[in-house]
């Protein structure tokens, strides 16, 4: 069984900043691709950041020079730093991430959601 958890979500005031991290856990082989979305109330989830298994970042227009996204890979772990925070980024935020588990002729890819984290910025 996989698992990811997201931690460090919680109240920040406006130009403040906040590092969230996740866990990738369990009967895991490889990593690939680990993302961040978020979810603000009334809204769609939407993709804020993305990062290769080779560290290469994409990021929505929105948060692009503000947010900044890492990776150990030998922890499976994926970071978010998030500088010069707005309202508008007030969301709950999710960690997806693309594994592999299994052994030679038997591996299976998944796609494997965190229960999210929330990031509310406020005065």
């Amino acid at each position: 069984q996989v698992q990811v958890v997201e931690s460090g979500g919680g109240l920040v005031q406006p130009g403040g900043s906040l590092r969230l991290s996740c866990v990738a856990s369990g009967s895991i082989t490889s990593v690939g691709v680990m993302a961040w979305y978020r979810q603000a109330p009334g809204k769609q989830r939407e993709l804020v950041t993305s990062i290769s298994s080779g560290g290469t970042p994409n990021y929505a227009d929105s948060v692009k020079g503000r947010f900044t996204i890492s990776r150990d890979n030998a922890k499976k772990t994926v970071y978010l730093q998030m500088n010069s925070l707005k309202p508008e980024d007030t969301a709950v935020y999710y960690c997806n991430t693309d594994v592999v588990t299994g052994t030679p002729g038997h591996y299976r890819y998944l796609q494997v959601w965190g229960l999210g984290t929330l990031v509310t910025v406020s005065s």
